[in-house]
């Protein structure tokens, strides 16, 4: 998102936030809104602005409209003549809330853009945080297919005609899901969670080479698809050469980071009679069982260790045994 503008708040939350303009200056709505986090002038309005975050959008609730109308009309405008001296992006009352005249005038003279919505000033905060948490959500482009298996979300990367799509293919068909195919974009949600989707015009179409354009939906229905997945793994697809050190026992975890997001790798060896496809829903459920805190490389090393504690306990006690 290169821009976000007062105008296209409106147009995309007019119906789900219940809003509507009161101001009539057009400039308000051109203006750009580059924060994702909100803020209550409460302390500003008071006359306190030493640490008033004025580049958010403002969100005036019962308390501050409620303040406003506790001062007479010369009080007022004082105090949004103070208030004016910041370039604010716009402001959005809560709870139906009538604003006094001044504030409405002040806002038209500044090109300053007022919303209302009815809903309470919890849920706005909720419902409007969410939205610029994803439009401002740190984005990127990678190449591959991502496929939802056993609830894990697989990303099939490698060279191009290595076979990705065939392998993703092949998952589609024993019951598995296509999230996208070739170039999938990746989004960096709250809570360190990357979120994977399609090309708007690519989604759930693949290109399988000799085959051409498939529409994963038309020919296995709306089970196989889905508009989005959480990037949970990624799977690189390699050819197989012996000098090659592919990882044997699985202590050593590979990782990869994406966002500044550290996501599991996992490079799994290509050549003639290797099923990748059941490797791969392995892999699907071998996360779960490391999510769910087993480790079946860690607990056969264990095993291993114990093994050859238990015989060198042996063998000192057949030394000290002299009867």
């Amino acid at each position: 998102m290169s821009e976000l503008y007062v105008e296209q708040i409106l147009e995309d939350l007019r119906e789900e936030l219940q809003l509507e303009l009161l101001t009539s200056n057009p400039e308000g709505m051109q203006r750009v809104v580059d924060k994702k986090a909100l803020h209550r002038p409460g302390l500003a309005l008071a006359g306190y602005i030493g640490l008033f975050a004025y580049d958010r959008i403002q969100v005036l609730g019962n308390t501050e409209i409620s303040y406003l109308h506790s001062f007479t009309s010369e009080e007022r405008h004082k105090s949004l003549e103070l208030l004016g001296k910041f370039d604010i992006p716009c402001l959005v009352i809560t709870n139906q809330l009538e604003p006094p005249q001044e504030l409405v005038d002040n806002c038209n003279q500044r090109g300053i853009a007022i919303l209302r919505s009815k809903l309470d000033t919890t849920s706005l905060y909720h419902l409007l945080s969410i939205y610029l948490d994803d439009i401002f959500a740190p984005t990127t482009q990678l190449h591959g297919t991502l496929v939802d298996v056993y609830g894990t979300g697989l990303l099939l990367t490698g060279k191009s005609g290595i076979g990705k799509s065939e392998v993703a293919l092949d998952l589609i068909e024993r019951g598995h899901r296509l999230v996208a195919d070739d170039i999938v974009r990746v989004t960096r949600k709250a809570g360190d969670v990357l979120m994977g989707q399609g090309n708007e015009m690519l989604q759930h179409f693949m290109e399988v080479r000799g085959l051409g354009i498939l529409d994963i939906r038309q020919l296995f229905g709306i089970k196989a698809v889905r508009m989005q997945k959480r990037l949970e793994m990624i799977v690189e697809l390699r050819l197989w050469e012996e000098r090659d050190g592919f990882e044997r026992v699985g202590l050593d975890h590979e990782e990869l980071e994406v966002l500044g997001i550290t996501i599991p790798r996992v490079q799994l060896p290509i050549f003639p009679g290797k099923n990748i496809t059941v490797l791969c829903e392995t892999l699907a459920m071998n996360l779960h069982l490391r999510v769910y805190g087993y480790d079946s490389a860690q607990e056969f090393n264990n095993r291993l260790l114990r093994t050859i504690e238990d015989k060198r306990r042996l063998k000192r006690y057949l030394r000290r045994d002299t009867e």
